[in-house]
């Protein structure tokens, strides 16, 4: 009889020790990719140099703005550049590109010439005036007219006016001609380097605009998040209306933009054919986008009342747990650090390289064998350790609206739900989320592998590639939508049994599929309403950042900077707006998973709140009573059928 008991407690807990080892082998592999990460940014801090791509550097292998080191077989190399922040070249009219390294001689100086200097008189006198010696730094200023090699060490005359313009600090020329050729130079330089440095430079070029177009956007997103919790009828019509606006004024600012950028006859640069190129794109996917949301906000104008019921009540769970609404702002500290870390070793690892001096005494920086496989090994933990950043939210999220709906005493919720799902989450579910992260990449890398093949090859596939490209581009990515889907059900799930992520998915698609008839029709218009809200946070925020870019024409290539932009203000929007569309999944699986264990008698009461039964059951009704008229119109049409003679 011991044995037996034995062999049934054993029997009980083979779930649990099952389940606790699966999560430690998934923590286990977490650890391990991320002590790969650690290799890889200790290598990028030792090796690389973020601040030759920031500040810029002269060809003696000094960083201009801050004090330099020695390089060995340099003589110029090591000097104290604080006061000299920007780069000027020796023959900015001129430039050639050999080998991706620009053949001018470039130094680092303490301002631009802001007029026209003729002759070595005019370049001595502008030394002198302005501390900002022009030529090589061996070169003493009043050795400009008496060195008979002045001419090789000091700029081509006529030295055009230049202006200090915040592109990798630069000296750029404002003589027309040379502008043209100074400018399409640089561009080249960018469009002949590989997909990384292309992005770092994007970014680089507009950090200023992106950033504050960043904060622009989390404004925003708390602006709806506070929107939502008190939302009324007028302010569900106020949204639309302001979505409907935003989406028609985006796409007519695109497709005015991109009949300016065409017409205009100086268009002559790689960079603006390359803004007009993707102008275009911009401004049909916005009209498509405009044309699909109208008809989709045309058919469920009729489900607003009850969108607008389904938010008061998502907004009165949030009511007895108010700290959810300041999670989505932990969870946005928390990636934003992350990903300031990540782009710094991003800009190490990208100029990470050794210092070699050729014959003349200059410096030149050769990049190190197997940097593209860590920096694509450094774009995976970007995309894992952000997914596991959301998940967690999600399941601190599941877990607070799980403990208080399984509150008997519904006027006096538990304490600190949060702290205790959080509590929860660390001690037990950790392996959950990062099993769940994980499905979620493994589904986007190929989806970026697709992306980054179809770029490379779009010159030379045929039309059956390209389209086959793009089928397994859209498969992966509603894949991805759904994976998504399922992952936040097995999530609140894992929350209320505590069992693995297997087990929990199993269950939410089997409590989901039986009772998808109930809980589809009734969040349905939910999710679109805070779809609606985040496309209004995009619309607005490149609004912004078109006009903001449209102010440089000629020198930025502002398509990164502005796929940036509206990738940031959709996850923000997303990262907030997720608070009401994870309340609202919790629930709902709460209240099918009470409706399936429970029937309301004394033995068995319901946890459910008598207001969301009662909203349950007057959407059902009334999609009960549509199905209904529909298929009586249906048999009425029959039986007014008659067969009229030949």
């Amino acid at each position: 009889q011991d044995s037996g008991d034995r062999v049934s407690e054993l029997r009980e807990w083979r779930p649990v020790i099952y389940r606790k080892c699966t999560d430690t082998l998934w923590l286990l592999l977490f650890f391990l990719f991320w002590a790969g990460l650690m290799f890889i940014t200790g290598y990028a801090v030792m090796a690389g140099a973020a601040e030759r791509l920031v500040l810029g550097y002269d060809s003696f292998g000094n960083i201009c703005g801050r004090k330099n080191t020695p390089v060995k077989g340099a003589p110029l190399s090591g000097q104290d550049m604080t006061n000299k922040k920007y780069v000027f070249f020796l023959n900015s009219c001129s430039l050639e590109m050999q080998s991706l390294k620009i053949s001018s001689v470039s130094l680092c100086v303490s301002s631009c010439p802001q007029e026209q200097l003729n002759s070595l008189e005019d370049l001595q006198s502008f030394a002198r005036n302005n501390g900002s010696c022009l030529c090589v730094y061996n070169l003493n200023v009043s050795n400009y007219t008496l060195n008979p090699k002045a001419a090789e060490l000091c700029p081509t005359l006529p030295v055009p006016p230049s202006k200090s313009f915040p592109l990798f600090n630069r000296c750029v020329p404002q003589n027309p001609e040379c502008y043209s050729k100074y400018a399409s130079v640089l561009i080249s330089t960018v469009n002949e380097m590989d997909v990384i440095h292309r992005i770092l430079s994007g970014i680089l070029a507009g950090r200023d605009t992106v950033i504050g177009l960043s904060f622009l956007a989390l404004a925003f997103s708390f602006i709806l998040v506070l929107a939502f919790r008190f939302i009324r009828t007028l302010l569900v019509h106020t949204l639309i209306a302001l979505v409907v606006f935003g989406l028609l004024f985006v796409s007519g600012v695109l497709w005015w933009l991109y009949y300016d950028y065409r017409s205009d006859p100086s268009t002559e640069l790689e960079t603006e054919k390359e803004n007009v190129r993707f102008l275009l794109g911009y401004a049909i996917f916005s009209t498509v986008v405009t044309v699909v949301l109208l008809s989709l906000i045309l058919v469920l104008r009729k489900r607003l009342q009850f969108t607008v019921q389904l938010f008061r009540i998502v907004g009165k769970i949030i009511g007895r747990i108010p700290f959810l609404l300041f999670q989505p702002l932990w969870t946005f500290l928390v990636l934003i650090v992350f990903w300031l870390v990540w782009v710094a070793v991003l800009l190490s690892l990208g100029t990470a390289g050794t210092a070699q001096t050729t014959s003349g005494g200059q410096v030149e920086y050769r990049a190190l064998s197997g940097i593209s496989y860590m920096a694509w090994y450094h774009f995976v933990g970007l995309i894992w350790t952000s997914e596991f950043i959301l998940a967690c939210q999600q399941m601190t999220i599941a877990g607070a609206v799980v403990t208080c709906y399984f509150n008997r005493n519904k006027n006096n919720p538990p304490p600190h739900p949060v702290l205790a799902s959080i509590s929860v989450l660390f001690c037990y579910h950790l392996g959950t989320a990062v099993k769940g992260s994980f499905l979620i990449t493994v589904l986007r890398i190929p989806r970026i592998v697709l992306l980054y093949l179809y770029n490379i090859l779009k010159q030379k596939e045929s039309a059956c590639a390209k389209c086959l490209f793009k089928c397994c581009f859209c498969q992966f990515g509603c894949q991805e939508s759904c994976l998504r889907y399922f992952n936040q059900h097995a999530y609140t799930a894992t929350a209320i049994n505590g069992t693995n992520f297997c087990t929990s998915a199993k269950d939410a698609v089997f409590i989901l599929a039986k009772n998808s008839a109930k809980l589809a029709s009734i969040s349905c218009f939910g999710y679109f309403i805070l779809f609606l809200g985040k496309v209004f946070v995009v619309c607005f925020t490149v609004f912004g950042g078109l006009m903001a870019f449209n102010y440089h024409r000629e020198l930025q290539a502002w398509v990164v900077p502005l796929l940036l932009v509206g990738f940031f203000a959709y996850l923000m929007s997303h990262c907030f707006l997720s608070v009401f569309e994870v309340t609202a999944d919790a629930m709902f699986l709460c209240f099918a998973i009470d409706m399936e264990t429970n029937d309301g008698s004394e033995e068995k009461p319901y946890f459910v709140d008598q207001e969301l039964l009662t909203f349950v059951s007057q959407s059902n009704k009334l999609t009960e009573g549509q199905k209904h008229r529909s298929t009586r119109r249906f048999q009425d049409d029959e039986d007014g059928t008659e067969l009229q003679p030949m």
